[in-house]
């Protein structure tokens, strides 16, 4: 398994619940993207609608532009590849209060390209502020050895 990239703003903004892996429909081009690093998640999240799950907002652009399709749009809402059970387990959590589905990594596993969505509930601010006094404690600790 090698990770292809993760999204760092999720891990900043969210408590990061439950985690599970997913596949992604891409098109031919979009894997070649993704193999060679060029995707942002960022911004991105996943719904579920009618018993499939969607990835929204994720940024894949094309690796060849002038190959790619005219009408390509690198926003695309992508369907995300899960077990029923998974869906119906994913649909109960959702309902609770507050809890949303962001993307995590992107990675390969096996030359499937794999996607890890978190359960995830939203910091409040102060969070946010003791993770980054965390965060550079840690670093002043790092370099003094």
């Amino acid at each position: 398994m090698s990770v292809i990239t993760t999204n760092k703003r999720a891990y900043f903004d969210y408590n990061i619940l439950e985690t599970c892996e997913a596949g992604i429909e891409l098109k031919g081009f979009e894997v070649k993207a993704i193999k060679t690093g060029r995707v942002n998640l960022s911004g991105s999240y996943a719904v579920i609608r009618g018993n499939e799950a969607w990835l929204l907002n994720s940024d894949i652009p094309p690796h060849q532009p002038k190959n790619a399709p005219l009408d390509y749009d690198s926003k695309r809402v992508r369907r995300l590849l899960l077990k029923k059970e998974e869906i119906k387990n994913l649909i109960n959590r959702t309902a609770e209060k507050g809890l949303t589905l962001v993307p995590l990594k992107v990675y390969t596993k096996r030359d499937k390209i794999k996607i890890e969505i978190g359960l995830a509930k939203s910091k409040k601010k102060f969070d946010k502020r003791e993770s980054i006094k965390k965060r550079d404690i840690e670093r002043e600790t790092n370099r003094k050895f």
